[in-house]
């Protein structure tokens, strides 16, 4: 039986096709809605996007794959099954983590691998671990299980949760609740990183995102045979199976509303070149300050001003560095993190002070450890991200990329890729510039606003505009929040919100 949307005169436009856009598209086109994306590049994926040059194949953005079962999901609505199109692998160690005097932990879900390793570091936290875990576990039970896929379209939504996140301490930071638990500084570092995983500082964002240690646990860490590239192209042919279609080099100028402040009602877009292209629902999985600030004239906002969107906090901003080499490194985990020399100092100085660093703490992306065919034979494709400040930096970074992406190379040929320089056979740079101009996110931040407790939830975004009827948003920049499960659960809370098209 076909699954082709039929109510042609109900029609839903997306804008953008990362993650978000895909899976709210594909949720769309699945209840009958005649779903168009309109992409203003010319591939699919958004941040997801692939890069491919000198042989070597480059996943542009998310490489670490949780909650698989929010993807499993979506072929799901359609009657079939991911496994059929996606070659989804585990990852064991989900993270090597290398601290600056060279210690390693293999970071995993075998909590009693876990243990053994932190024994080794403080004997005195094995306990302290242990509590945390649990803790972990029960901040997950509300947090994700029962909050990720609830719209907050009303201050009554928040006051309904605001007993169960005091008794979670979420006023805490995530940095404040694994010191609550444990005392030795490096098992600190190791238990409290994962904000960065989504823009936020360990330091400021709050308790809530400790519910990340238990995901992992509980679902692993995943990779996709053929690069992260290979979710999205899944996605796209799903989404056009279910008769969707989208458009490549289509950018929208501005949503088109009808109605006063008060009252306003979408009614479709205008795109660049002047031609419009008329809907009942228009969802945007562009970054949701520039949809509010660039895309939405300013009398159709009442919350989501340029005053208020200019006052908001907004979290880091990326260097990557995409190489390949000549040659394997068989000893390197597909996911590494190597720890700096300062920790809170370090993460001040991004986040606070808006100052480039002369030191820096990076993730390593290796993903030929699980996928040779990502580059030539016999060698092996990276990339290195570091956390840097957003664009509020005076950083002019047309002169800062090189010296910078050389440091970066010193430091990987001093700790895990020895003999890097000579080896490299391909190499490209992604700096906070190319978040502003080429994925319009504002101040070029990665993961557009800072996941503080007074930006999440209710405060944040809402998935349905609180300005403008028939306009809903998705992605890192709306609730729940960044990382791929939350731009994928902010596309699952629409079945809430978006009437079925029949």
């Amino acid at each position: 039986m076909s699954l082709r949307a039929t109510q042609a005169g109900r029609r839903a436009l997306v804008i953008g096709s990362g993650f978000g856009g895909l899976a709210a598209a594909v949720r769309l086109a699945r209840r009958g809605w005649s779903t168009t994306i309109l992409e203003r590049h010319e591939q699919p994926g958004g941040r997801a996007r692939v890069f491919r040059q000198d042989g070597f194949v480059f996943d542009a953005g998310p490489t670490v794959i949780t909650a698989p079962f929010l993807f499993e999901e979506l072929w799901a609505l359609a009657g079939e099954r991911m496994a059929d199109h996606v070659d989804m692998r585990p990852v064991t160690p989900f993270y090597r983590i290398r601290f600056h005097d060279g210690q390693t932990v293999d970071y995993s879900g075998d909590a009693q691998a876990m243990r053994a390793q932190i024994r080794a570091i403080a004997p005195g936290d094995v306990r302290g671990y242990d509590r945390f875990l649990a803790m972990s576990g029960r901040i997950f039970d509300v947090g994700f299980e029962q909050l990720s896929h609830v719209p907050f379209g009303s201050w009554t939504d928040m006051a309904r949760v605001v007993p169960a996140m005091v008794r979670l301490e979420s006023y805490r930071t995530v940095y404040g609740m694994v010191a609550k638990f444990v005392k030795n500084e490096k098992v600190r570092q190791l238990l409290s990183f994962h904000p960065l995983l989504v823009g936020g500082n360990p330091f400021t964002t709050t308790s809530i995102y400790s519910l990340i240690p238990h995901l992992e646990r509980k679902w692993g860490v995943h990779f996709p045979m053929g690069g992260t590239g290979s979710l999205v192209h899944g996605l796209v042919g799903l989404f056009e199976r279910l008769g969707g279609t989208i458009r490549y080099g289509e950018t929208v100028r501005q949503i088109l509303v009808e109605g006063g402040r008060e009252c306003g009602r979408v009614t479709g877009v205008e795109l660049e070149g002047g031609r419009i292209e008329r809907a009942d629902v228009v969802v945007s999985n562009a970054d949701s300050a520039f949809t509010y600030r660039s895309l939405l004239a300013p009398e159709h906002r009442r919350r989501w001003t340029d005053a208020k969107l200019a006052s908001a906090r907004y979290s880091m901003s990326l260097f990557v560095w995409y190489f390949g080499t000549r040659r394997r490194y068989p000893d390197v985990a597909h996911h590494s993190i190597l720890l700096g020399p300062r920790y809170r100092e370090l993460l001040r100085d991004i986040f606070e002070q808006h100052r480039l660093a002369p030191d820096f703490s990076l993730y390593l992306h290796r993903p030929t450890a699980t996928d040779p065919s990502l580059a030539p034979l016999g060698c092996d494709a990276f990339y290195v991200l570091s956390p840097v400040p957003h664009l509020d930096a005076n950083v002019d970074w047309t002169m800062q990329a090189e010296p910078y992406r050389a440091a970066i190379e010193q430091a990987l040929e001093a700790s895990l890729l020895p003999g890097l320089a000579g080896a490299l056979a391909t190499s490209r740079v992604m700096t906070p510039l190319h978040f502003r101009d080429d994925l319009l996110s504002e101040r070029g931040a990665a993961f557009g606003l800072e996941p503080i407790l007074t930006q999440s939830a209710w405060f944040r975004p809402h998935n349905a505009s609180e300005d403008v009827a028939g306009l809903y948003l998705v992605g890192a920049g709306t609730h729940p929040g960044a990382g791929v499960p939350g731009v994928l659960s902010s596309a699952r809370v629409l079945d809430k919100l978006v009437p079925d098209a029949a």
